[in-house]
């Protein structure tokens, strides 16, 4: 196992995986940090160039990284904001879905009773006997917000915390294009462009752990996002240690996504949660973030990949069991576990 830390030699660009060009949409979005999917692809191509692989060679580097449908012995985690800081790496998560904004930072919300909120109409009661809803006037939270990994674990634990700016993090830049005929060596009329970039702050970049690919040199170079831009990544030489998950499992706790999660339900799996619990355990009360869809370009076969919606990070989900129900695996995703989805944070959870 490695982990990494990537540092932006230029600029670097994430798209959303909408179909772009300069005829078809004239704004290229970049996210940041990417999904796992787009990490998956840099650390797959980038081991090819370690192993020397010839990259007209179809055979060879199914051989060496496998396919878009299998990744072999490849598991990641992340990628996470991440900034280094002396002699440490600190990462950097999304503000979780069941806060409120006050004049102080945030403060985590309480589960209630649905027939304790007489003033909310909600068909809930259905699947969810509780409702994460504030006292008082509801407020709005402060869009581009992050916290640092030990200020995450207290706000998930119900305290009161400050969030980071994400312009102390990273800057977005646009920059304008216009489309070209490359038979008549002229711009094109109607093609005008925006694409917009992301630049890392100083000592900012991208953390990510990286499982089965264990030969790679201590630092160098490598492409990474849209128009292959530069990255310079190093091994860290002092792991950092993912949350441990409670064992047991609080007969009350909650689960933080940490990154996106697919399931067949849309915010839930259709066939319940014993995939990821042995034991019964029952939903109380969520706190979702608007929903993601994530889709792509698969250069194996040249098309667009199908688009599907996943559960946004930051998302709170509120269980209860009996005390006998145990994690089953350290993701919670019914797609693209192996790359990075459906990482998670577990705590108690305290009235």
């Amino acid at each position: 196992m490695m982990q990494l830390f990537l540092e932006a030699m230029d600029v670097w660009l994430f798209r959303d995986g909408r179909p772009f060009d300069a005829l078809s949409d004239h704004r290229a979005r970049s996210l940041f940090p990417p999904y796992p999917s787009v990490m998956q692809g840099v650390i797959r191509s980038h081991h090819l160039v370690v192993k020397g692989v010839d990259l007209r060679d179809k055979q060879a580097i199914e051989r060496t990284v496998g396919t878009a449908d299998d990744v072999r012995d490849l598991r990641l985690r992340g990628p996470f904001i991440a900034r280094r800081e002396g002699n440490t790496i600190t990462r950097y998560f999304p503000v979780p879905a069941d806060v409120a904004p006050d004049e102080k930072g945030y403060r985590p919300l309480r589960p209630r009773q649905c027939s304790a909120v007489p003033e909310v109409l909600t068909s809930a009661l259905d699947d969810l006997p509780m409702l994460l809803w504030p006292e008082g006037e509801p407020t709005k939270k402060e869009h581009g917000q992050w916290l640092n990994e030990a200020t995450l674990l207290k706000c998930l634990k119900g305290e009161e915390v400050k969030g980071v700016s994400s312009t102390e993090l990273f800057a977005r830049e646009n920059r304008f294009g216009i489309g070209r005929n490359d038979e008549r060596r002229t711009t094109e009329e109607g093609a005008l462009y925006e694409v917009e970039f992301i630049r890392p702050r100083r000592n900012v970049g991208l953390w990510v752990q990286v499982e089965g690919y264990d030969d790679w040199p201590d630092a160098g170079l490598m492409r990474i996002g849209g128009e292959g831009r530069g990255a310079h990544f190093e091994k860290l030489t002092s792991p950092l240690a993912w949350p441990p998950i409670p064992d047991p499992l609080p007969t009350r706790f909650k689960v933080y996504f940490a990154g996106p999660a697919c399931f067949s339900g849309g915010w839930k799996p259709k066939e319940g949660w014993g995939k990821f619990f042995e034991g019964e355990v029952q939903l109380q009360a969520i706190a979702l973030n608007r929903y993601e869809s994530i889709g792509g370009f698969d250069w194996a076969s040249g098309q667009q990949k199908a688009a599907r919606r996943y559960v946004p990070a930051g998302s709170v989900y509120y269980f209860s069991h009996d005390g006998s129900a145990k994690l089953k695996q350290d993701a919670i995703t019914e797609s693209g576990a192996a790359i990075g989805f459906g990482q998670i944070i577990i705590t108690e959870w305290k009235e």
